[in-house]
């Protein structure tokens, strides 16, 4: 929501802003009304455009009366009014460094040749002898612990690990073959 500018800042905001902080405390508000001038300074050096130093500007003078109103104990305010500005600029720097994706930006790596390499897997699993064939096809369905395949096939432990290790050096040399034969 914007506040209404006069001379190209919200002048009225900040009068409206003085007032209340001298209604809300009075002690205070001869502390915080003196920090406006360098506060704005600095707010525009750390922003991009105007409207948006006019933002951070609104937004920490609006924390801090908030804070102060709440009994906050500042030992220094000029300090923490400083800190809690460049606080807003970074938030709204993250803010806008997060970059929306378009439709006409997405990219998709074509997965052809993941494709052709796993066809050419699948096929070289079909030409295995059976018993290592029924294994590699448990490894690719998901079961990959030797020990949750023997206990499904019934198989002893160290039987099912052998015929893993024949049977993936075995893949190993058919999908070999089939890179040199191209």
């Amino acid at each position: 929501m914007r506040k209404p500018e006069i001379g190209g800042f919200p002048r009225v905001f900040e009068a409206w802003l003085c007032h209340q902080v001298g209604a809300m405390m009075p002690d205070r508000s001869d502390r915080l009304v003196p920090l406006i001038p360098r506060l704005r300074r600095r707010a525009r050096r750390l922003c991009a455009s105007q409207a948006d130093a006019e933002d951070i500007l609104q937004d920490t003078l609006l924390t801090l009366c908030q804070r102060l109103k709440a009994g906050a104990a500042v030992e220094d305010l000029n300090a923490y009014a400083m800190r809690t500005l460049s606080n807003r600029a970074r938030a709204n720097w993250r803010r806008d460094a997060v970059e929306t994706l378009e439709d006409d930006m997405a990219v998709t790596v074509p997965d052809a040749l993941l494709r052709l390499d796993c066809a050419d897997t699948l096929d070289a699993i079909a030409a295995l002898p059976e018993a290592q064939r029924r294994l590699m096809q448990m490894v690719v369905a998901g079961d990959t612990s030797p020990s949750q395949i023997a206990a499904k096939t019934g198989l002893p432990l160290g039987t099912v690990m052998s015929r893993l290790a024949r049977a993936r050096r075995r893949l190993r040399q058919i999908l070999a073959e089939d890179r040199t034969d191209t």
